[in-house]
C-alpha cells in the first residue's frame, strides 16, 4: 500500500486550525479566572473593611482557590482566621505557605512568625516556643524574644527568662537589667524555700549588682539575712537602699525596726526614719516611728501624737482612724462601733495599686497580677497616691 502525501498535506492546515483554536479558548479561559481572582480578592477587602469577617473569609478562600500560588492571599486568610479565633484553620494556611518550595526567603520568615502568633493565642506554648526559636536571625528576631520572655514568665522558667532578658540587653534591645534582677530573686525565693541559704544568697548578690538602683534585690537581701540571723547585716543593707532607693524605704521601715531592736540601734534607726519622714510623709515610715517611740516608755504618752502631727501634713483618713483608737468620747458607748465603721471605710486606702491597670491589693507586689506589668506598684498607699 503506498503512503499518499496528500492526506498529509491536507492533515497540516487542520491540525495548525485545531491547535490554533484549543490556544485561544485556553487563553480566554486563563482571561477570566485572572478576572475573576481579582475581584473575589477585591470583595473579600471590600468586605474586611465593612468589619463583616464572615464574608471576607469566603471572598479570600474563592480567591485562593482560583490563585492558589499567591501568598498574600495565604497571609490575609490566615490572620482573619487569627482574629477570629479560628486558631486550627489559622495554622493549617500558615503551615501550607510554609511547606511550599516556591516561597521566597522573606514570606517564609514572614509565615514563619505568623505561624508562631497562631500558636501564641491558641495557647500551645511548646509549640510556640519552638517556633519562635526558629526567629533567631530574622527581621522578626526582637518580637520573638519578647515572645519568649512572656512565655517564660508565665510559665515561671526562671533560668530561661534569665538567658533571654540578658540576649536583648546585650543586642541593645531594651535595659533589661531590672528584669533579670527580679527573675535573679524569683530563683533565689525558690531555693529560700527549700532551705538552700547560700545559694539563695549568692543570687541575690548576682541581683544586686545587676541593677543597683532596683529596690527588690536589697529587700529580699534583708529578708534572707534576717532568715540567716543576722540582723545587723540587715541593718547595712536597708540603710543602703535607704541612700540608693529612698522611694521603696516604706517597705523595708518595719524589717528595719525590728533589726534596730536585735542590735540595740533604735535611736540610730529613729533618726533615720524620721529624716525620710521629713522629706516624704509615708503612712508606712510613721506608722514605724509610733511603734519605736511606743516602746519607748519615755515616749509612750506621746507617740500617738504623730497622727495628729501627720494630719497637718496630709488629710488622711487611715491616720485619724489610728488616733482615734485611744481617744476619749464624750459617748464613749459608742465608740466600739464608730471605731469599727471608720476602720472599714479606711481599710481600701491601705491598699497598694497598680499604676498601669489599677489592680488593688492588700500587699505589695513586684509584679502585677492582673497585667503582669513589673515594678507597677508604688511603695505608697492608695490614701498616699
Amino acid at each position: 500500500m503506498e503512503f499518499d502525501l496528500t492526506w498529509i498535506l491536507l492533515g497540516l492546515p487542520v491540525a495548525f486550525v485545531l491547535g490554533w483554536v484549543a490556544s485561544r479558548f485556553d487563553l480566554r479561559q486563563l482571561r477570566a479566572e485572572n478576572r475573576s481572582a481579582p475581584k473575589a480578592y477585591f470583595k473579600g477587602l471590600n468586605f474586611l473593611l465593612n468589619e463583616q469577617q464572615d464574608q471576607a473569609i469566603d471572598a479570600f478562600i474563592e480567591a485562593v482557590q482560583k490563585d492558589p500560588d499567591t501568598s498574600e492571599l495565604h497571609f490575609a486568610l490566615g490572620n482573619l482566621f487569627r482574629r477570629r479565633g479560628e486558631y486550627d484553620r489559622a495554622v493549617r494556611v500558615h503551615e501550607h505557605l510554609l511547606s511550599r518550595g516556591d516561597l521566597s526567603r522573606t514570606d517564609r520568615e514572614r509565615a514563619q512568625h505568623a505561624l508562631a502568633l497562631d500558636f501564641l493565642k491558641a495557647g500551645l506554648l511548646d509549640r510556640a516556643e519552638d517556633a519562635l526559636h526558629r526567629l533567631e536571625g530574622t527581621p522578626f528576631e526582637a518580637q520573638a524574644r519578647l515572645a519568649l520572655l512572656a512565655i517564660y514568665e508565665r510559665s515561671r522558667d526562671w533560668p530561661h527568662a534569665t538567658a533571654i532578658a540578658r540576649k536583648m540587653h546585650d543586642a541593645d534591645q531594651g535595659d533589661f537589667s531590672t528584669r533579670q534582677a527580679h527573675y535573679l530573686c524569683e530563683q533565689a525565693l525558690a531555693l529560700t524555700g527549700h532551705g538552700e541559704l547560700p545559694a539563695a544568697q549568692a543570687l541575690l548578690e548576682q541581683a544586686v549588682a545587676a541593677a543597683p538602683e532596683a529596690a527588690r534585690a536589697r529587700i529580699e537581701m534583708a529578708r534572707l539575712q534576717r532568715l540567716m540571723g543576722q540582723p545587723a547585716a540587715v541593718l547595712t543593707t536597708l540603710k543602703t537602699l535607704g541612700e540608693r532607693t529612698p522611694a521603696a524605704l516604706p517597705l523595708a521601715a518595719p524589717l528595719m525596726v525590728e533589726a534596730a531592736v536585735a542590735t540595740g540601734r533604735v535611736p540610730e534607726v529613729q533618726t533615720l526614719l524620721q529624716a525620710h519622714y521629713t522629706l516624704t510623709p509615708s503612712l508606712d515610715v510613721l506608722e514605724s516611728l509610733v511603734g519605736i517611740e511606743s516602746a519607748n516608755e519615755a515616749t509612750r504618752g506621746t507617740a500617738r501624737q504623730r497622727y495628729v502631727q501627720h494630719l497637718d501634713k496630709e488629710a488622711s483618713l487611715v491616720a485619724a482612724t489610728k488616733w482615734l483608737a485611744a481617744e476619749k468620747l464624750e459617748h464613749e458607748e459608742f465608740h466600739p462601733q464608730i471605731q469599727r465603721a471608720l476602720e472599714q471605710a479606711a481599710k481600701p486606702l491601705t491598699r497598694y495599686r497598680c499604676a498601669a491597670c489599677g489592680f488593688e491589693a492588700r500587699q505589695h507586689f513586684w509584679q502585677c497580677p492582673g497585667c503582669q506589668t513589673w515594678d507597677s506598684y508604688p511603695a505608697r498607699r492608695v490614701e498616699e497616691l
